[in-house]
């Protein structure tokens, strides 16, 4: 029977929330009234049979891709979806990264597709290894499946190792899906998208983790012409029309988009900071260490991980994603980017309660 739900959503819902949450995994929301825009051009109904024009330009030109390659969707997860609903049959193999976010393989399996695991190992960096990719593949294989910033480590994948997958994909009649949604937490030469490395390459990014603007659910897909015309055929059973206004509201993000970027980027910065100098002191915890992105994944050296979890929740008002929901239950993600000094409190409250534990 095909799993019809999502723990690790679930448990973001629902038992996620503390006072102080390390358990976020994009910034801070963008104030509305940062962003320059008139009000004056907001309508309800607009136009839109295959994507609104406008948003659609431009993404395209963001990426660098002709505006037919462009599907929108609502957010990254959606946009996931959609990619592996429409190249995805019961019964195909799906090879995906693991550690792993979660509802990537939540949406393969509900498709009724079979999952098959590659490691991204700890001790090699949570570096994607080809030949451990080449190693899952089969003849069944129809869909390799990767993040670029990885969730939850934040380790950026090499283009010569994306090339490698692309390559492996094309040999095997497969698709590479590269979700890109925190590669723009690479602010300084920041990565053209996977997307030019061929036409197997399927791409998922949104505004929704490094921008703070994910009530817009403004997310999309980068596929070759005729496979974006099938995603927007099948886009057809799910949805009629997008919400107007978070279309309108998308482009005038866009418009705008390094200087919200650059707003949440000395939040995430100042965050990183703090995270380096708890790791260099605290003993109890180690991690691999990136120069960018909002999240970072943390081994427990010792104990009982989910006990820890709950304690530092209901004693010390401080929350962290467990790691059984990326398939590590020795390890938790924490969060960057929403409020510095939130993140900091968070950080001395998880310094106290690891060394009450040890």
């Amino acid at each position: 029977m095909r799993q019809k739900h999502s723990e690790y959503m679930d448990w973001a819902k629902t038992r996620s929330r503390a006072r102080f949450n390390l358990a976020t995994s994009g910034v801070g929301s963008f104030p509305l009234r940062e962003l320059q825009w008139d009000p004056a051009e907001l309508e309800i109904n607009g136009t839109n049979s295959y994507g609104y024009g406008p948003l659609k330009q431009a993404i395209a030109g963001r990426a660098g891709v002709d505006p037919d390659c462009v599907v929108t969707a609502e957010g990254t997860s959606f946009a996931n979806y959609l990619a592996m609903a429409t190249v995805l049959e019961p019964g195909d193999e799906v090879v995906v990264e693991s550690p792993v976010y979660g509802l990537l393989t939540d949406a393969a399996t509900y498709i009724g597709a079979t999952v098959k695991p590659f490691f991204r190992r700890e001790e090699t960096g949570w570096a994607i290894d080809p030949a451990e990719v080449r190693r899952a593949v089969t003849p069944n294989t129809r869909l390799i499946v990767v993040t670029n910033l990885h969730n939850p480590t934040s380790v950026q994948a090499q283009e010569e190792s994306l090339r490698e997958l692309a390559d492996l994909a094309r040999s095997a009649g497969a698709y590479l899906l590269v979700d890109e949604v925190y590669l723009d937490a690479i602010y300084e030469n920041t990565p053209r998208t996977s997307f030019h490395l061929g036409p197997e390459v399927i791409v998922t990014n949104s505004l929704t983790k490094v921008y703070g603007v994910s009530g817009l659910r403004c997310g999309w897909i980068l596929a070759a012409p005729e496979l974006a015309r099938r995603m927007w055929q099948l886009n057809n059973v799910f949805a009629a029309t997008p919400v107007h206004p978070g279309e309108l509201l998308s482009v005038a993000v866009f418009r705008q988009l390094d200087a919200v970027r650059e707003r949440a980027r000395r939040v995430v910065e100042a965050d990183r900071a703090k995270l380096a100098a708890f790791l260099d002191r605290q003993k109890a915890v180690s991690a691999v260490r990136t120069p960018f992105g909002t999240t970072a994944f943390l081994r427990l050296r010792s104990g009982n991980i989910e006990a820890f979890l709950e304690r530092l929740r209901a004693q010390y008002e401080t929350s962290a994603v467990p790691g059984r929901f990326f398939g590590s239950p020795d390890h938790f993600r924490v969060g960057m980017g929403v409020d510095s000094e939130m993140f900091a409190e968070g950080l001395r409250r998880l310094d106290q309660a690891l060394n009450e534990q040890h």
